[in-house]
């Protein structure tokens, strides 16, 4: 199973997460900030847990390119 987890509020906007895991993130019109498509909110923490693991690979990427390093993916 993959779990990623995005801390929205941190989000700086920049986009590299939509651009590399398309999928799997979104920018929000309504503030700019990213979104985790499907997820569940948890006191700001954004999670998906799946059994695609085609998705790792892609979110990994993302989490690898954000700056303010807000987005975290684990095999479990």
């Amino acid at each position: 199973m993959v779990v990623v987890t995005l801390q929205r509020e941190k989000c700086i906007g920049c986009n590299y997460c939509v651009e590399l895991a398309p999928e799997q993130f979104a920018m929000s019109k309504k503030d700019g900030k990213s979104v985790l498509l499907h997820s569940q909110n948890k006191k700001g923490f954004h999670t998906i847990k799946s059994h695609d693991e085609g998705i790792y690979d892609a979110s990994e990427q993302a989490a690898k390119a954000c700056p303010v390093k807000i987005i975290s993916v684990k095999r479990t």
